[in-house]
């Protein structure tokens, strides 16, 4: 499995082309601006995007949505627990001063434990709210991307509306912690990481691990 990062949009979203080298079908993780960077990225790879999985419903990660899934066809997909924030994501930009294009309905919501496939690839949603109700982290293998759950020595924010603290310190101890500590970080904004950094050194996940 390869990947190309590509940062998105005025946030500097971190969108994941995931493609098998050996392959040509993509699926594009948080489209959240810049489509035509992602279709270039695709295009000079040689592969097809699929699947469009948002990670949560924010705007600054689901506002490339639309216009992706029209130029090729896509299909989308988001946890069910964050699909009114995804129907709602033009009100929160407007919050922030920014505006984006409206996301069409999903195709598909998804379920924690769910497997999604593309070709040779394969992907296990993990529930991981406290960002958003419906944030999820993606595992394939030795590889997580979790959106805006974990960072590299930092975590999602949890002020938004339908955020909770301790709901997302509960999500990383309890699901990601748990993970092989040299499986990859691919985070939604920032750096990547392993898990056994993020265990070792975050800041905010110091206390009470077990």
């Amino acid at each position: 499995m390869d990947i190309e990062t590509i940062v998105v949009g005025p946030l500097e979203v971190n969108c994941y082309l995931v493609y098998e080298s050996d392959g040509t079908d993509a699926i594009v993780i948080d489209p959240g601006d810049d489509v035509d960077l992602i279709l270039n990225a695709a295009d000079n790879l040689g592969v097809n995007v699929k699947q469009i999985i948002n990670t949560h419903g924010h705007f600054d990660h689901i506002g490339g949505n639309r216009k992706l899934k029209e130029k090729t066809g896509a299909s989308i997909s988001i946890h069910k627990d964050d699909l009114e924030l995804l129907r709602n994501a033009g009100d929160s930009a407007v919050r922030f001063g920014l505006t984006v294009d409206s996301s069409p309905e999903p195709d598909e919501l998804l379920n924690d434990g769910q497997i999604i496939e593309e070709g040779k690839m394969k992907f296990k949603v993990i529930h991981t709210p406290g960002h958003s109700p419906g944030g999820i982290s993606l595992l394939s293998q030795q590889v997580l991307f979790t959106g805006d759950t974990l960072f590299a020595g930092s975590i999602g924010r949890t002020d938004l509306p339908g955020g909770s603290y301790k709901q997302l310190i509960e999500s990383i101890k309890s699901k990601l912690f748990r993970l092989d500590g040299t499986c990859m970080v691919y985070p939604g904004h920032g750096a990547a990481s392993t898990i056994e950094n993020e265990k070792n050194n975050n800041p905010f996940l110091q206390v009470g691990l077990d």
